[in-house]
């Protein structure tokens, strides 16, 4: 199912930046399957998020992991937690979580994507 039509000035309100995962943990209180990831971004900070890509990521294995994600969405409070930003990621045929992410790990934190 296709979305609105947006325009280019729409697009460019999205501030989606390069991070790394700094730090992991079991979200327990979450609904559904989800981490709490502290992501760095560089000169912008440390950012907090929930995601729900446990079925195909362990924990050890998002360490230092250089990830996409929105950095300008209000904060939302998902059970005890606030996540501060969107970690992005595509649903695959099985309904599985596949983080986007960074071709080459020399990127900058905090890099902009444009």
């Amino acid at each position: 199912m296709n979305k609105p039509e947006i325009t280019f000035d729409d697009f460019t309100k999205v501030d989606i930046r390069i991070g790394t995962i700094i730090e992991v943990n079991d979200f327990l209180k979450a609904k559904k399957p989800a981490y709490q990831l502290i992501i760095d971004f560089g000169d912008l900070g440390i950012k907090k998020s929930s995601a729900q890509i446990t079925q195909l990521y362990a924990k050890d294995d998002l360490l230092h992991k250089q990830i996409l994600a929105i950095v300008n969405f209000k904060d939302k409070q998902i059970a005890n937690f606030i996540s501060e930003c969107l970690v992005l990621g595509v649903e695959n045929d099985k309904k599985e979580i596949v983080l986007m992410q960074a071709s080459s790990p020399a990127i900058k934190k905090g890099e902009k994507i444009s």
